[in-house]
């Protein structure tokens, strides 16, 4: 949105998903979120309250329930709590068929959600989805005729959709600003990405101060397959919805070729995918982590390392030269072991097209600032894991990040 919603290249933006989605049991995506009212309220809602004070113009609601109610039904949270009580004046918009879920028939799922302060509803629809628009307009006009829908509730609905596209001057300007397109992968938009990546890396470990690297050591090797993977580097929903691992999903620059590009001339960046050519190395840089996913596909019994990246990492111990871990991932994995066998350790997260971020900080063009956003569980059984836990012992806390 920037500073005025009224600037031609402005955007509304939206906060998602309300709320609790990322508590629910077992980390099950389009769960159910456990948890007591004062708990929801310090845990999953500060979040939605700073991106209204910054103000956010659309908010949407969440797959996920709480406590058993779905929240594309829940009125209390949505209306009452997020529109009443947090004087919320943009609009609630529906997640991707997500009124579907609800008990009943298709008629009682409209009914529920516009009573339950839904504003915008996104329907099935596309290649393969019932295109069902249709069935939808039917169906709510005779909710309203029925009076099961009271007409103040559409036309609060339609007078919060209407000032969003007033505020967005979308009835003067109805199209985007062709111009803008020409900015999309612009140098100017990389070097953004860039400064994002190299300010969210956070240094988890740093022994002896190995980080910084010399920009001018003779020998630098590169392992694990992540290292050279643009895919893997910028996760799920890149260009289509899973992503895919490879550098044929967009362009951009790999950790890799970006370590490569950091050092001297005269220094030697040798590849090596499983770590097992390591011989005259003088440091190795172990590249490893998640392959893309997202959503349901990305749920998973345990957030242990792949026995293939530990095998990398162990191989490369195994030369007894310092070594640095870099995990690209989308979340906090189970890194005991990777940790302690490492000289330094960089949270890298997804790190997108812009791998010279990475390098930056790697070989101190520029200083580690990231901090930890999530605390850091040590085992399995401590997920979920939140500050002010009963018995709060991470391997790093929330906030956590080491600057040298």
């Amino acid at each position: 949105q920037e500073n005025s919603i009224e600037d031609g290249s402005a955007v509304a933006a939206c906060a998602k998903h309300f709320v609790g989605d990322g508590g629910t049991t077992d980390g099950v995506d389009q769960g159910n979120c456990e948890c007591d009212e004062e708990t929801l309220r310090k845990i999953h809602l500060p979040g939605y309250i700073e991106a209204m004070k910054a103000g956010t113009k659309t908010i949407m609601v969440s797959f996920s329930s709480w406590n058993g109610t779905k929240m594309h039904g829940h009125r209390y949270l949505l209306t009452d709590v997020l529109k009443g009580e947090l004087g919320f004046g943009g609009f609630l918009v529906s997640d991707w068929a997500a009124i579907d879920q609800l008990p009943g028939d298709y008629k009682s799922d409209i009914e529920n959600s516009i009573n339950a302060g839904l504003d915008m509803i996104m329907i099935t629809a596309g290649p393969g989805a019932p295109n069902n628009y249709f069935e939808f307009v039917e169906n709510l006009k005779d909710l309203v005729n029925e009076g099961r829908v009271p007409l103040s509730r559409i036309d609060d609905a339609a007078r919060r959709i209407l000032r969003v596209k007033y505020e967005l001057d979308i009835f003067g300007h109805p199209f985007t600003d062709s111009k803008l397109t020409e900015k999309i992968g612009s140098a100017e938009h990389r070097e953004v990405a860039r400064q994002c990546v190299r300010e969210s890396q956070v240094l988890l470990k740093n022994e002896n101060r190995i980080l910084p690297l010399s920009k001018n050591l003779k020998h630098i090797l590169v392992a694990g397959k992540i290292a050279d993977d643009i895919g893997s580097q910028c996760g799920g929903w890149t260009i289509s919805w899973q992503g895919e691992s490879g550098n044929t999903v967009t362009g951009g620059t790999t950790i890799l070729q970006a370590i490569q590009n950091s050092v001297s001339p005269e220094t030697r960046v040798s590849y090596s995918a499983d770590g097992s050519q390591t011989e005259s190395a003088e440091v190795g840089i172990v590249v490893v982590g998640e392959t893309p996913y997202a959503e349901m596909e990305g749920d998973r019994d345990t957030l242990a390392l792949s026995s293939e990246d530990r095998k990398t990492i162990g191989s490369v111990k195994a030369a007894g030269i310092p070594m640095v871990v870099i995990l690209v991932s989308g979340r906090p994995l189970i890194i005991n072991e990777a940790l302690e066998s490492s000289d330094a350790f960089v949270a890298a997260w997804l790190p997108g097209s812009e791998g010279q971020g990475v390098a930056d900080v790697l070989f101190g063009d520029y200083k580690f600032t990231g901090k930890l956003t999530h605390s850091w569980p040590k085992t399995m059984a401590q997920i979920p894991i939140n500050v002010d836990d009963q018995n709060y012992d991470p391997l790093f806390p929330y906030g956590y990040g080491l600057e040298d």
